[in-house]
C-alpha cells in the first residue's frame, strides 16, 4: 500500500455532503479511474500520469496530491477545507 499523505483530502465525490478520504496517491488513483464525474480532461490525465510516476517512485507523493486537488476543482468537486 503507498504511504499516506501528509494531509488527506476530504471531498465530496459521490455527491453533495456525501464526503469521502483520499489519504495516499493509490486511493486517488482509483478514485479517478473508478468514481471521477469527467471521463477526460485534461487536469484529469495529467493527475492519472503523476500518480503513476509517483507509485514508480519518479516523483514525490505531494505531486500527487496536488495534481488530484487541480483535478478535482476541475471536476467541480467539492473539497472539504
Amino acid at each position: 500500500m503507498a504511504d499516506n499523505w501528509d494531509k488527506p483530502i476530504i471531498l465530496a465525490l459521490e455527491g453533495p455532503e456525501q464526503y469521502t478520504t483520499i489519504s495516499n496517491t493509490t486511493e486517488a488513483s482509483w478514485a479517478m479511474i473508478e468514481d471521477w464525474p469527467l471521463e477526460d480532461s485534461e487536469l484529469l490525465t495529467r493527475a492519472l500520469d503523476t500518480c503513476a510516476a509517483v507509485i514508480e517512485g519518479k516523483q514525490p507523493p505531494e505531486a500527487a496530491r496536488k495534481a488530484f486537488i487541480e483535478a478535482a476543482r476541475e471536476a467541480g468537486i467539492q473539497i472539504k477545507p
